[in-house]
């Protein structure tokens, strides 16, 4: 966001809330002053963080029309309009491409990519009205390398780069900063723990955040459209 482009709003609103980055972003959008809220299919697991931050849980399906409109009019009305909305939902399924189920590709798909536009149409729609405003995608090493045994997540992954490239184009002349973050690495969490022999070979959630909070803070006539992070011994 630009240093000269202000509002009395400092909402953000997080979909596909869990542990890990989400969690992180949380913590540190709370301590900079933001309200924030955040959305989930299961809200009972954001249960400790939502005491922690004071954030507002929404239950959502962020593949379904209506119940991210719905989960939208609720954070107007309990926070205000969010200034800052960050997708990081995604759906994930593995296997041989030969024997991969059509249906559970399809829901992986709705998750990762039509979600991700579901969300960023209904941010828009607030944003546009102030010409002010940040939407973030989260990506993934998958956003520009397609792995095998893991067509579904490349696919959507490849599509909510090429969201967020064309709603940068369109959207940034507007006053809106779009940008995607590819995460290419593992994150660090509780289940995956960094190996001693390689402590530096994961992400930490609390690292990747403050980039998000650098992003948040560009100013417009240097905006980033992508950036990628990844550890230092990550391959390229």
């Amino acid at each position: 966001m630009t240093s000269s482009n202000t509002t009395t709003s400092k909402t953000a609103f997080i979909v596909g809330a869990g542990d890990g980055l989400s969690a992180s972003l949380a913590r540190l959008l709370s301590k900079r002053g933001f309200r924030v809220g955040l959305a989930a299919r299961r809200i009972e697991k954001l249960r400790a963080l939502v005491a922690e931050t004071g954030a507002v849980p929404i239950e959502c399906d962020a593949s379904r029309q209506e119940q991210v409109t719905a989960a939208f009019d609720a954070i107007d009305a309990k926070l205000g309009a969010p200034e800052l909305v960050v997708y990081n939902a995604s759906g994930r399924v593995r296997g041989s491409f030969v024997e991969l189920d059509a249906r559970e590709v399809a829901d992986a798909l709705a998750v990762t990519a039509y979600g991700g536009f579901l969300v960023a149409q209904e941010a828009a729609r607030r944003m546009l009205a102030k010409r002010h405003g940040a939407i973030f995608f989260t990506g993934a090493s998958a956003s520009v390398k397609g792995y095998a045994q893991s067509a579904p997540f490349a696919m959507g992954k490849f599509a909510l780069r090429g969201l967020a490239q064309s709603m940068a184009r369109e959207l940034s002349p507007q006053g809106i900063h779009v940008a995607h973050v590819v995460i290419d690495g593992g994150i660090r969490s509780e289940r995956r723990p960094a190996s001693p022999d390689a402590p530096d070979s994961l992400l930490e959630p609390d690292a990747i955040a403050e980039t998000y909070m650098h992003l948040l803070h560009q100013p417009r006539s240097a905006w980033a459209w992508e950036i990628e992070v990844r550890p230092w011994v990550e391959k390229f």
